[in-house]
């Protein structure tokens, strides 16, 4: 018989940005808590995802001004092309420090860290990889998601979005399947970087986003060289000396490109959890299921974040997880607020959206929508004359044409968004933003401007 430690109010199972953010929380509130983790502190976000994405967007935004500097007059001949390993050890130290950081946090807090696997026996107890079995009256499941291939002939040889940040160059020539936010992001900063980049897109670019923001979007990555194809329907992948080409569903084979990437979606990190063994339930995407207080069908369990169907956004992962506690610990009775949730892509520019789009604001209020459009270049662009467009939008419903949904795709769109979806959260109309002093010469003041 293997012996059960219970010495714990809480067990989070999984070391990502809802896990950590459930065990801080839990443990301020004096909760003992032991905390299961066998790979990197911070998960995706941290590891292979939102940190790193952002500091590889940073230097394509670099190459981009310096590329502007040399036609503004700067005695830049050339713009210097970026040396990836210097850049990715900087990546790195950063990264590394964040580690460190949760390290301290963990120590000071009391959180017991196992780095292991662990997985079910019943409802109140897990098994690590060690044999050691632990028992507490919450267990909160907070292991994420990881990115899939298609099921297509050839998909192996095609890497997928953890995949881009083992490279150490920008190759010649990129295809990306997809369009959500990954395939996006990757194609303008790899772009931006030097590959000549196919975004292959089978349907629409960034689905949920408005569609006159993304459809400017995407003329400017055609101005900026980034090659769309729409209504792509790949079959298969085949080896080509080092490279691989790509066969669609009417049997075109493509030209030969050096590396292929998919961002073609996300599955929930639960096999080997046993969650049958618990009764937890997982929906027919195999994602835990759980109400909006975040609980799954069994009494004490727990779920946040990418292994829920939540918004895959590590945002939502954190407030999920800081509102159960508040809960559980805390005798707080919130729970998370899942609407008008803002969201940024950081795409070359980029494009954020908070509350509804045009569509979905007409779906619901049919004829009390009114909106309001802003098109401009920005002033660095107009003065290099980029073609390079910002467009940002108001939807506005009623007489007193209250803002239920702002748009931004632009240049510091992702900045100027965040204050802005306090305001839409507050029930700002259409006045108040006008009678507010726009700040010149700035794309924010684009917002209060709005006629």
């Amino acid at each position: 018989m293997n012996a059960v430690l219970r010495d714990f109010d809480l067990i989070v199972i999984g070391g990502g940005s809802g896990g950590l953010a459930g065990a801080f929380r839990a443990a301020e509130h004096g909760a003992r808590v032991a905390l299961l983790e066998p790979n990197l502190l911070g998960g995706t976000c941290v590891n292979v995802g939102c940190v790193p994405k952002k500091a590889m967007w940073l230097a394509a935004e670099v190459a981009g001004r310096l590329r502007m500097a040399r036609d503004l007059g700067f005695d830049v001949a050339e713009a210097p092309a970026l040396d990836w390993p210097t850049f990715i050890a900087h990546r790195q130290r950063y990264i590394a420090n964040i580690h460190d950081s949760y390290r301290r946090r963990l120590d000071a807090n009391g959180i017991v860290v196992a780095p292991m696997r662990a997985h079910f026996i019943d409802a109140r107890t897990i098994e690590c990889m060690d044999g050691v079995r632990l028992s507490a009256p919450n267990i909160l499941i907070a292991t994420g998601g990881h990115p899939v291939r298609p099921a297509l002939p050839g998909a192996e040889l095609g890497g997928v979005s953890d995949d881009f940040f083992q490279w150490t160059a920008a190759p010649e020539r990129v295809a990306i399947v997809g369009g959500g936010y990954i395939a996006v992001e990757l194609a303008g900063l790899l772009q931006a970087l030097g590959s000549r980049v196919d975004l292959l897109v089978r349907g629409r670019l960034l689905d949920g986003f408005d569609t006159e923001l993304v459809e400017q979007l995407g003329e400017d990555y055609r101005h900026a060289g980034v090659h769309l194809q729409f209504g792509h329907r790949l079959a298969a992948v085949e080896r080509d000396g080092e490279g691989v080409r790509l066969r669609d569903a009417d049997g075109g084979l493509s030209e030969r490109y050096d590396r292929l990437l998919f961002a073609t979606g996300r599955a929930a990190n639960t096999a080997g959890l046993h969650l049958d063994a618990a009764g937890v339930r997982t929906d027919a995407n195999g994602y835990v299921q759980v109400d909006a207080r975040h609980a799954t069908n069994v009494a004490g369990i727990h779920a946040v974040g990418d292994v829920t169907a939540d918004p895959a956004l590590t945002p939502v992962a954190i407030a999920a997880a800081r509102r159960l506690m508040d809960r559980l610990y805390g005798g707080a009775s919130a729970v998370f607020d899942a609407q008008d949730i803002p969201t940024v892509v950081f795409s070359h520019p980029p494009i954020g959206k908070v509350g509804l789009t045009e569509a979905q604001a007409r779906e619901q209020h049919g004829d009390a929508v009114r909106v309001y459009r802003a098109g401009f270049r920005p002033m660095l662009h107009a003065l290099v004359n980029s073609p390079q467009r910002s467009l940002f939008k108001l939807v506005c419903v009623g007489e007193e044409r209250r803002v239920i949904g702002i748009h931004l795709m632009g240049e510091a769109a992702d900045e100027i968004l965040q204050g802005f979806a306090v305001a839409l959260k507050r029930g700002i109309t259409l006045d108040d933003l006008r009678d507010t002093v726009a700040i010149h010469p700035t794309s924010a003041e684009e917002v209060v401007l709005m006629r």
